[in-house]
């Protein structure tokens, strides 16, 4: 494993790789999300752990949206079940990595939240820990300020998770040591990921725009909303699938397969 340095305008090649990768296969990755996001709605509703679990299963999931992505490069057919690819097809100690990563995420979500419970009081952390059977707590004059701070402090946190989770399934780095790459790597490519952020962002605010302007012009100013949620689960989709681009562009090495009949992984291109 290699770590790749490129130029900023390699931003712009991750955010059309990503939506090129999306229009291979579009409704096996619109299945897979819709998947995910049923299955943490699901956890979500387990009593005591609903702003827990759905935290601490993420890096596996990425794990198991790249391997989607992996196999769709390579032609080959990708099911829903693929989600859950980190956690049984590399092995055990794959999969207890990944779980360890899970809880060190939750742990760093919970300090970016108390970080900004500084400044609204409190307001965000409680509605990420709150209960589902509990109303969520009114708005405060200082929680878009909350806000603010919260992603200032995800930030590194983004940086840290971005690669690690496929650093430790997929190229056996222990977990501290894969978050380590990633922020190496994250920082070594910043240009190009300043680029890449400020395009799907760019994205992301002017189809909203376009289309609460379409909803306005036909009158149906009320529904934007409801217009807006498929746009919205598209556009996810394609920026989950421009993850596996920026993996590919910043890690020269090669990608294992499931594991052989010995409780091996298999190194091979894919």
């Amino acid at each position: 494993m290699q770590l790749i340095e490129v130029p900023a305008k390699t931003g712009y090649a991750w955010y059309r790789q990503g939506i090129w990768l999306f229009r291979r296969n579009p409704m096996a990755f619109l299945t897979i999300f819709s998947t995910y996001l049923l299955a943490m709605w699901l956890v979500s509703k387990i009593p005591l752990l609903s702003g827990v679990l759905p935290l601490a299963f993420i890096p596996g999931v990425a794990v198991g949206f790249m391997a989607a992505c992996r196999d769709t490069v390579a032609g080959k057919a990708v099911l829903p079940t693929v989600l859950i690819d980190g956690f049984r097809s590399y092995g055990g100690l794959a999969a207890r990595r990944l779980l360890k990563l899970g809880a060190l995420y939750v742990v760093a979500i919970v300090l970016v939240f108390a970080a900004s419970a500084l400044v609204d009081g409190g307001t965000l952390f409680t509605l990420m820990l709150g209960s589902t059977d509990t109303a969520p707590p009114a708005p405060s004059p200082e929680m878009p300020f909350g806000g603010l701070v919260a992603i200032a402090c995800y930030v590194p946190v983004a940086m840290l998770f971005w690669f690690a989770p496929v650093l430790a399934a997929w190229h056996n780095v222990p977990p501290v040591k894969a978050m380590f790459f990633s922020v190496v790597s994250c920082w070594r490519n910043r240009g190009a990921f300043i680029v890449y952020a400020a395009l799907w962002f760019a994205t992301m605010t002017l189809t909203s725009i376009v289309v609460s302007l379409v909803m306005d012009a036909l009158g149906a100013g009320a529904f934007v909303v409801v217009a807006l949620f498929p746009v919205t689960i598209m556009l996810t989709t394609m920026l989950y699938c421009s993850f596996y681009a920026t993996y590919r562009g910043c890690f020269a090495a090669e990608e294992p397969s499931a594991l052989n009949g010995n409780g091996a992984s298999r190194s091979g291109p894919r």
